[in-house]
């Protein structure tokens, strides 16, 4: 498989293991209108800051656990603004990231700034995307095929499900030398298609099914005509119908005995035709949906812009919003009701728009995580797109708007906290020890942490595999695993995994007991 190579590649690769772990630190709730200090704990979250820093905070509690991930980066086109803060390891690559990117003519740089700036976030990306879940990416033609080889690096190229067009505007243009440009692409691969078990389908319109009569007021079901002249292989008998009229030689798709079986369970039936006579039906389950296309025709900048008019009242907007109805075409290919979704470039917020809408028509419970960081004016000041765009816009679509009433529906503010180690390697007892023990344990079972009650000390952990957890830790005090600190555990596990500062316990004793001591902060995975 080719693959692409770019200056400054070689210091990304591995980079998203280097970024620092911050915690998460919540800044308010807003539940059904009204805001609050407390969190709602309703799993729509709302991040302010860097992407990739707070993609890596997400990933002791979502890691594999995203089945839908949109994102809509910046196209790179040379006229955008966008500074991301990716501390590679290489004074030439912290250049480059450290600029922003302004008019570049054909200064190829501004390509390699753009997939290190990439590259870590799609290796963070793909660690929370779920088995069966996938990513849409919106581009165009600046990075499209760029873009492309990365994602067959990091996803597979055999996990590419299709690099869809979407037509942007229609009606032409003049704004380019040579062609208007209405389209742009929408990439999506999954994370492992041997998951993917079922046919990707969306919903027929309405005004398609109305060719469908509901079978008995049965929305399963609608009668099919049963008649199929012209068979290869037809099957002839005469019909008789309720008023005693015969269809004569009809050709048929079932058998005489099946016919009969069927016309007495209720399986088929007569519906009078415009002729007076009778068309005869069989009961068929309704089609599950039609398999999405690859053009996506139905929906264009226009339609964007004026959903932004939920900002009219005091002027606020946004340069690049995507409309909603692409992102309703995303979540019906891969969502259900209980679907996580995320997108990371969360821009004017048209992904949470686009999932409260959904789960209001069906009553469905999917969250969103929308991360967003700071942008910049023309200026150069930073603008907080956060807060003042992006949770404004959800917390309008909740509330309601003009003329348009409120999904109803909860999320909690974020921003990024403090780091989970000191410049000295030492835990940075800031983050609070709650998010220390959450940090611990995922990184021992890549699963989260609960905060269940369990009958043990108050450093147990919790129990995954057959292995019990223990983080023996003291704020300004020294711990020690020893015998004293055994007596005091109360659960039973083929091995115990306990961290300490300093243990007292003889190596033959701790192989014989199935216990692993790991040295606080030594011994605590990076990740």
């Amino acid at each position: 498989m080719p693959t692409l190579h770019w200056i400054g590649k070689d210091k990304v690769i591995n980079h998203h293991m280097d970024v620092p772990f911050k915690v998460l630190e919540h800044s308010y709730g807003f539940d059904n209108g009204t805001q609050t200090e407390q969190e709602t704990n309703s799993g729509n979250k709302i991040i302010h800051g860097d992407n990739l820093e707070a993609l890596k905070a997400l990933l002791p509690e979502y890691e594999g656990k995203i089945k839908c991930i949109y994102i809509d980066p910046p196209y790179n086109t040379g006229n955008e603004s966008w500074v991301y803060n990716d501390n590679v390891n290489d004074p030439k690559i912290k250049k480059w990231l450290g600029q922003v990117v302004g008019k570049e003519a054909e200064d190829l740089t501004r390509h390699d700034k753009w997939l290190c700036m990439m590259y870590p976030r799609l290796k963070l990306l793909h660690k929370l995307l779920a088995d069966d879940g996938a990513i849409f990416i919106s581009i165009d033609d600046n990075e499209q095929a760029n873009l492309k080889l990365v994602c067959d690096e990091i996803f597979g190229g055999a996990n590419l499900v299709s690099n869809m067009i979407w037509q942007k505007r229609k009606g032409g243009g003049n704004d380019s030398f040579y062609v208007a440009v209405d389209h742009e692409y929408l990439i999506c691969y999954v994370k492992d298609k041997s998951f993917q078990k079922e046919k990707w389908r969306v919903a027929y319109e309405g005004d398609y099914l109305k060719r469908y009569r509901e079978s008995d007021n049965d929305g399963r079901f609608y009668w099919d005509t049963l008649s199929r002249p012209g068979l290869n292989n037809p099957i002839i008998y005469d019909v008789v119908c309720p008023d005693g009229s015969i269809i004569k030689d009809g050709t048929w798709q079932i058998s005489k005995a099946t016919f009969d079986n069927e016309l007495e369970n209720g399986n088929v039936n007569f519906i009078k035709n415009k002729s007076g006579g009778y068309t005869v039906v069989r009961k068929v389950r309704m089609p599950e949906g039609k398999v999405f296309r690859s053009i996506i025709n139905d929906t264009t900048n226009k339609d964007a812009a004026d959903e932004m008019e939920i900002f009219l009242d005091n002027k606020k907007g946004f340069s690049t919003p995507k409309p909603t109805k692409l992102i309703d075409h995303v979540l019906q290919l891969i969502t259900d009701e209980n679907s996580i979704i995320l997108d990371s470039f969360a821009g004017s917020g048209t992904t949470a728009h686009s999932v409260l809408q959904l789960n209001s028509k069906d009553n469905g419970n999917r969250k969103f995580i929308l991360i967003q960081v700071d942008e910049t004016d023309k200026k150069g000041q930073p603008i907080d797109i956060a807060e003042t765009i992006t949770a404004e816009r959800v917390k309008r679509v909740i509330k309601g708007y003009g003329t348009t009433e409120g999904t109803s529906g909860s999320f909690d503010f974020y921003e990024l906290g403090h780091s989970m180690f000191l410049d000295d390697g030492n835990l940075n007892e800031l983050v609070g020890i709650k998010k220390i023990r959450q940090y611990i344990y995922y990184t021992e079972t890549k699963t989260p942490l609960t905060s269940s009650k369990h009958k043990d000390n108050k450093h147990f952990l919790g129990k995954h595999n057959d292995t019990a957890y223990y983080f023996h830790y003291e704020q300004d005090e020294v711990t020690t695993l020893d015998h004293a600190f055994l007596a005091t555990m109360k659960t039973k596990a083929e091995q115990y995994v306990i961290y300490a500062d300093n243990c007292l316990l003889t190596k033959d004793f701790m192989t014989k007991h199935h216990i692993i001591f790991k040295k606080i902060p030594r011994d605590i995975t990076r990740f």
